[in-house]
């Protein structure tokens, strides 16, 4: 069952009063009229794509003919030659803040075609398999920050780290996490990236001779940013910067 965070709920993510959050079967046209399809992303021919409700995110792999959108009720997945909607998949407990408290969750393409969807209340992510399209859940355990609520606004894969990296737009933290979805390590940063939405890794931002990953852009609704990763690969320098996808 899908979730989205109440109005209190939501206050309570953001450090202010408790309360419980409403859970599934949840419909988020009210968020919807604040988040029109102006949000669709650049990559999904909005000609075509019929499904009924706002999108969350989108990703096309191009390598394997498919297209994912995030929803609100969970991921549609379309055949990109037929344009045709293949499957509708559930994300089992999924729970997010609604566009009006925060960026929206993230969804990414793994190493090995799957997908990848975030919470942006909580450190979990949830795994679609490339083959079945079984949705399971993952609860990260998170090397810093335990006990506060680290969700996810931007999440992508990165080949030269073999992993995942994400950024936290409440705590405006940057975090590395295995392609195993079990652990998620804090990388520390010389600014914080206050509301991030997105992770942007160009295929040309490695080192040539190491191949490993040096530069990428994070997406703000305060600007984007420029990460430069420091040689060890352990802390990164925040720098103003220009998304170029």
């Amino acid at each position: 069952m899908n979730g989205i965070v109440s109005r209190r709920s939501a206050a309570n993510v953001l450090g202010m009063v408790a309360i419980a959050v409403a859970v599934a079967g949840c419909d988020s046209d009210a968020a919807s009229s604040s988040a029109p399809r102006a949000g669709v992303a650049e990559s999904i021919p909005q000609d075509w794509y019929l499904g009924e409700r706002p999108i969350l995110r989108s990703q096309t792999d191009t390598a394997r003919g498919r297209l994912w959108v995030l929803t609100s009720e969970g991921v549609e997945l379309y055949d990109l030659a037929t344009r045709q909607k293949v499957a509708q998949v559930a994300l089992p407990d999924w729970v997010w803040a609604d566009r009006q408290y925060a960026c929206p969750p993230d969804l990414a393409i793994g190493p090995r075609g799957e997908a990848v969807i975030s919470s942006n209340v909580v450190p979990t992510l949830w795994r679609i398999d490339p083959v079945t399209l079984a949705a399971s859940k993952h609860e990260l355990v998170l090397d810093e920050d335990t006990g506060k609520d680290v969700g996810f606004t931007g999440l992508a894969y990165s080949a030269q780290q073999g992993a995942f990296l994400a950024v936290s737009g409440l705590h405006g933290s940057l975090w590395r996490i295995d392609a195993q979805l079990g652990r998620a390590q804090s990388i520390p940063l010389s600014a914080p990236l206050p509301k991030a939405c997105g992770l942007d890794i160009p295929p040309h931002a490695r080192d040539q001779r190491g191949g490993r990953l040096v530069s990428f852009c994070v997406r703000g609704e305060q600007g984007d940013r420029a990460i430069r990763l420091a040689p060890d690969q352990r802390s990164g320098y925040v720098s103003p910067g220009q998304c170029m996808s």
